[in-house]
């Protein structure tokens, strides 16, 4: 591969991120607006429209911060350091765009340190330099939120796997601490791989994680804090048991990764917690089930919590319940609460084949160790995904302090890897959501950003009165903002809406050509960061799809549209634009 020039360095990136330990002093600047609009009468065969738009664009202040600490090194690392292809070898996904995209006369955008400087988010969270992947044990602990991830202290592509850190006391502003684990140890010098938190009763903190050992088998591992008053959780002491799982006859020695949250199991006071594996015989996904009294020593239970056939290998397993009698934010549930007539089980995966995150609701039966759909139709990995766009290895936690349930997910973003070298980084994540069972459809999960991102927030401006004609487009100008927090709500007149049911118009969003083309429904919604030529922009629009062909000038990069079905009566929708990221 050619290598980009590398002879003069970078100018310095702004950061989302503030040197510990003054976290008060964080702040943020932002820009917002909000937009309303009176009814609209039908034409023919399109639908009238009662737009009601409320726009909050938000330009958050960026925040330095002081680089990753190598506590074993304190030489800068080789900037031209290149790794293995990502993983397919050591058995976990590439979980990457792969190579790069070529313009139409077959030349690579010019991409340059300076061009790329101003696209560093503000309010998503990213390192300050190198590859990141997957969220790692996210947990709040003695007033502060934690979150690991995977990192490359050494550059921009994946490899040399260890475990980043940072805190934050808002989730929204975030400071960097050393790393929190590293590859120095025999079942986990090929990378230390993806995790989950448990908090015990008595105050201990339990990390399960998966090492890749030095002949690539995948295990898995126990580590604590070496010191529980900390609230910083710097420090970690990795079992002298390790490996205390090692993969059971039948699966794979690369297929057996990504333990989840432990949940207490009552009826014989033993901890349970599921491991995503595959079996290859109709290659099918399944989660298998181990229990514990004391996270040294492990039975696997007998058969399996769930498996589906055609769906591959099963990465990022979680597994977690919730309410059905309140939507609201701050009725979280903990993940040892157990089944009941109030409470189903969400089981969630990171789709191997595709890179998507499926998940599926349904009924668990802790003594037969069986999960089952709710509906067959959506089962896990073939039916109801968490995010329609770049979204992968999400990961939730239970926050007790404000009694939610809190998602966390990776943006790979869709840059070359030449571009990512380039640039300086790769990846990043999604902004925290909460999550909560759909109380109204009964069917499906409803994610939004946690509350602490309306902090970002310091004035607004209110786009109201317009009226807005079918089939066109209405201009907002809200400044020269590249950083947008939206919301838009929509109220589609009942008349049309009834009309479009009784003549039984379907919709795909796949097949429909985006948004620029006019149908029964529209399409209706916004075309953010538009230029005025209309060829630059990201599309966002009901029912809702979500295309990226144009949010991107630059050919190196991949655009999808994707879409779902929405209960068509009051749409509402959060939109978080950052620089090229389009929402995620």
């Amino acid at each position: 591969m050619a290598t980009p020039d590398l002879e003069s360095p970078p100018p310095p990136l702004p950061h989302s991120y503030a040197p510990l330990p003054d976290s008060d002093t964080a702040a943020s600047a932002s820009v917002s607006a909000s937009v309303s609009a009176p009814p609209l009468r039908s034409r023919s065969l399109l639908c009238s429209l009662a737009l009601s738009f409320v726009f909050l664009l938000a330009l958050a202040g960026l925040l330095s911060r002081d680089p990753h600490l190598n506590p074993n090194s304190d030489v800068a690392p080789d900037p031209t350091a290149r790794f293995p292809a990502r993983g397919v070898q050591e058995g976990v996904s590439s979980k990457s765009s792969g190579s790069g995209f070529l313009r139409s006369d077959g030349s690579e955008f010019p991409w340059t340190n300076h061009m790329l400087a101003w696209q560093r988010t503000g309010f998503h969270f990213q390192p300050d330099k190198n590859w990141m992947n997957d969220p790692n044990g996210p947990l709040y602990y003695k007033g502060w939120y934690h979150l690991f991830y995977q990192y490359n202290p050494d550059a921009a592509v994946w490899g040399n796997i260890t475990w980043g850190h940072s805190v934050s006391r808002d989730l929204v502003n975030w400071q960097d601490l050393p790393l929190a684990m590293v590859r120095d140890q025999w079942y986990d010098i090929n990378g230390v791989w993806t995790g989950s938190a448990t908090l015990l009763p008595d105050g201990q903190v339990i990390m399960l994680y998966t090492g890749a050992t030095n002949e690539s088998v995948q295990v898995q591992n126990l580590a604590v804090p070496a010191d529980l008053s900390d609230p910083l959780l710097l420090n970690w002491v990795k079992s002298e048991a390790n490996p205390v799982l090692v993969p059971p006859p039948g699966i794979g020695t690369k297929d057996f990764r990504d333990p989840t949250t432990a949940w207490f199991h009552p009826s014989d006071s033993t901890w349970r917690f599921v491991i995503g594996s595959k079996v290859d015989d109709k290659h099918s996904g399944i989660a298998l089930v181990y229990s514990t009294k004391d996270f040294l020593s492990y039975e696997l239970l007998p058969g399996v919590l769930h498996a589906v056939e055609g769906v591959g290998m099963w990465e990022c397993i979680d597994f977690y319940p919730v309410s059905t009698v309140d939507s609201s934010a701050s009725n979280g549930l903990d993940t040892s609460v157990p089944p009941g007539d109030s409470v189903k089980h969400v089981i969630k995966e990171s789709s191997d084949d595709d890179r998507h995150d499926y998940y599926a609701i349904g009924s668990y039966d802790a003594d037969a160790n069986k999960w089952t759909p709710d509906d067959a139709e959506n089962d896990l990995g073939i039916g109801l995904r968490y995010d329609w766009g770049k979204f992968y290895a999400s990961k939730t936690f239970y926050d007790q302090e404000k009694k939610r349930r809190v998602l966390w997910g990776w943006i790979s973003e869709t840059d070359s890897e030449r571009t990512d070298i380039a640039k300086g980084w790769a990846s990043l994540m999604g902004v925290p959501r909460t999550v909560v069972f759909d109380v109204k459809t009964g069917s499906n999960l409803l994610t939004w950003p946690v509350e602490e991102v309306d902090s970002l927030r310091l004035s607004s401006r209110d786009f109201s009165g317009l009226t807005i004609d079918t089939g066109s487009a209405f201009p907002l100008h809200v400044s020269s903002a590249t950083q947008l927090d939206i919301e838009a709500e929509f109220l589609i007149n009942r008349e049309s809406l009834e009309a479009v049911v009784e003549a039984d118009v379907g919709y795909n969003c796949s097949t429909s050509g985006g948004a620029a083309t006019r149908g029964t429904l529209g399409p209706f919604g916004l075309l953010v960061l538009a230029n005025e030529e209309m060829s630059e922009q990201t599309a966002t629009y009901f029912y809702y799809c979500n295309l990226r062909r144009r949010a991107g000038l630059p050919l190196q990069q991949r655009h999808r549209g994707h879409g779902d079905r929405h209960d068509p009566q009051g749409l509402g929708d959060e939109l978080h634009i950052q620089h090229s990221l389009s929402p995620p």
